[in-house]
C-alpha cells in the first residue's frame, strides 16, 4: 500500500509527489537491530579478551573483569547465532526484498547496474544510475559479504571455545575448523582479523546510508525502524 503526499523539491523547489513503500517486514528489522547490538557487544569484549585494554586494581577475585568479558562475549555470540538461525528461516519466508534471491545481483541487467551505481556513489553520472526500492547490486554483495565474514567468525569461535573441553561435545562438532585453517593460533588470527571487516564496513555503511537519507532523500534510516521508506512517484524503479 503506497501513501502519496506533496514535498517540496530539493532542486526545483516544485512540489513532488511521494509516495510510501512498505519493505521490511518486522521480523527482519527486529534481527537488524539484535544483530547491531550483538555485533557491538562481541566487538567490545572480543578486543578486550584478545588485548585487555584496562586493569583493573586489587585481586582478581574482587572484579572478575575477564570473566564477565568472556560471558559478554560468549552471550553475544549466542544471541548472533540465533538470529542467524532464524534469519535463513526468513530467507524463505520474507518478501521479495528479503528472501534469498535478494543477496547477490544474478541477472546480467544488476551487473550492469552495479558499475553505474558505484559510479553514482563517486558522484560520477549519478543521473545515470538506476534507483532500487530494495537493496542495489553493491548493497547485496557488501550485506552478503558480510554475512560470509559472520559465518567464519562463529565457527572459528566455536572452535576456540571448544579447545577448552578436547573431546566433547563441541570439539567433536568443530574440531574440523582448526584442520581445515590451520590450527588454533591461525583460527585466533583469522578471528581477530576479520572483525576490523566490521570495523570498516560499519562507519561506511552509517555513511551511506546517512548521504542516502540527506542528499538523496529516500528515507533509508527510517526504513529499519517503521518498515517503509518514501521515495519519488515519478522515478522507475528496478525492483518494484
Amino acid at each position: 500500500m503506497s501513501v502519496h503526499t506533496e514535498v517540496p523539491s530539493l532542486s526545483r523547489g516544485l512540489p513532488v509527489a511521494y509516495k510510501r513503500v512498505r519493505l521490511w517486514q518486522w521480523p527482519l528489522r527486529i534481527m537488524h537491530w539484535i544483530v547491531v547490538l550483538s555485533v557491538a557487544a562481541l566487538i567490545v569484549t572480543g578486543f578486550y579478551i584478545g588485548t585487555p585494554y584496562f586493569m583493573s586494581e586489587g585481586q582478581a577475585a574482587d572484579h572478575f573483569v575477564m570473566a564477565r568479558m568472556r560471558f559478554t562475549h560468549f552471550v553475544a555470540a549466542g544471541v548472533l547465532v540465533a538470529t542467524a538461525i532464524v534469519r535463513v528461516y526468513w530467507l524463505f519466508a520474507g518478501n521479495k526484498f528479503e528472501r534469498w534471491d535478494a543477496l547477490l545481483p544474478h541477472t546480467r541487467a544488476d551487473w550492469k547496474n552495479l558499475w553505474l551505481i558505484l559510479k553514482k556513489y563517486m558522484f560520477i553520472e549519478p543521473a545515470k544510475a538506476p534507483h532500487y526500492l530494495g537493496h542495489n547490486p553493491i548493497q547485496e554483495i557488501s550485506y552478503t559479504t558480510m554475512y560470509a565474514v559472520a559465518v567464519v567468525q562463529i565457527l572459528t569461535g566455536f572452535y576456540m571455545y571448544s579447545l577448552s573441553n578436547p573431546g566433547g561435545l563441541l570439539f567433536n562438532a568443530f574440531g574440523w575448523v582448526g584442520i581445515v585453517v590451520g590450527g588454533a593460533q591461525v583460527a585466533r588470527l583469522l578471528h581477530h582479523v576479520l572483525t576490523w571487516t566490521w570495523l570498516i564496513f560499519i562507519p561506511i555503511h552509517l555513511y551511506l546510508t546517512l548521504r542516502a537519507d540527506v542528499v538523496h532523500q529516500e528515507s533509508r534510516i527510517s526504513s529499519m525502524i517503521g518498515g517503509g521508506r518514501y521515495v519519488r512517484a515519478d522515478l522507475d524503479f528496478v525492483d518494484d
